[in-house]
């Protein structure tokens, strides 16, 4: 049996060495430092435009091929990341108008959209981003991914609602396995509400005039009957009062609105013809109830 060569020149107590060449590790590929580049032109330097440009420059480092030594999965991260911060420069620079077509000239597929990107993407206008967004609810693959059912709400609330697009709202509310039964009522209520409110503001000027002419006719209605049922309750009130107690009434309200003095011999006439009014008033009023029947 032969020994090893390096065994056997190698002096006593020195320690072996191996024939297998040293494991080199892989070096990071130029996408990933082009990122962290990025990161720090946006985080610490402030340099929108620098950073923006580095993540492009990063993108098509990444045309060429994935990263050496790196799987697929990790590509993918990169390119999330790199859209992340490209979108975040983007809306330093109040260019958010640009952020979804600077996106899909690296994801071409819409429903190819990382979760995160499309969440980002849906700051933008809702009018935007609205068939990118339906588009990718709709995938089947993207409908088990653990993110969908708070993009799922996202899109409804400031996507579908604020758009008035009630039937695709409901649409999805009935056909996703996302929302919960207490959302879904929530949902389809806000949804009856704004319906209601799109048919009124669907309602021409004359019939809107139509509609407050015809609230205003039944509030002065309502008004002149309730006036009716108090005059009849104080009219009937009145008629039960014994007559001394009429007179007097009548009495304290001249007092109150003639404003003349009893006590002076000029009021004397007028009290004694309003006291016979009063009693003929009185007899007109219940002598047919409670004259006995002649008898011959």
């Amino acid at each position: 049996m032969s020994a090893d060569p390096a065994a056997a020149a190698a002096p006593p107590g020195a320690p072996l060495q191996s024939r297998e060449p040293p494991r080199v590790a892989p070096a990071p590929s130029a996408a990933v430092e082009l990122l962290e580049e990025a990161a720090d032109l946006l985080v610490l330097r402030r340099d929108f435009r620098a950073a923006l440009r580095t993540c492009e420059r990063a993108w098509q480092s990444l045309g060429h091929g994935a990263p050496p030594g790196g799987a697929a999965g990790s590509s993918s991260e990169v390119k999330c990341s790199l859209c992340v911060v490209g979108i975040q420069a983007l809306a330093e620079m109040d260019r958010w108008q640009q952020v979804l077509s600077w996106v899909l000239q690296y994801y071409q597929v819409p429903e190819k959209l990382p979760p995160k990107v499309l969440e980002l993407c849906k700051m933008q206008e809702p009018g935007a981003v609205l068939e990118v967004a339906s588009a990718w609810l709709q995938d089947t693959d993207n409908q088990g991914l653990p993110e969908y059912r708070a993009l799922a709400a996202l899109h409804l609330q400031r996507v579908l609602l604020p758009l008035g697009c009630l039937s695709e709202a409901e649409e999805l509310v009935m056909g996703s396995a996302a929302f919960s039964e207490e959302q879904r009522l929530g949902t389809l209520q806000a949804i009856s509400t704004a319906r209601q409110q799109q048919k009124h503001e669907r309602l021409g000027p004359e019939d809107q005039k139509l509609n407050q002419e015809g609230s205003f006719s039944h509030k002065l209605l309502s008004l002149l009957m309730l006036l009716r049922r108090l005059w009849d309750s104080a009219v009937s009130h009145f008629l039960s009062l014994p007559f001394k107690k009429s007179l007097l009434a009548a009495l304290i309200l001249c007092l109150l609105v003639v404003k003349f003095d009893p006590a002076s011999p000029s009021s004397l006439p007028f009290i004694c013809k309003l006291a016979q009014t009063f009693h003929w008033m009185r007899v007109a009023v219940f002598s047919p109830l409670h004259q006995p029947c002649a008898h011959d």
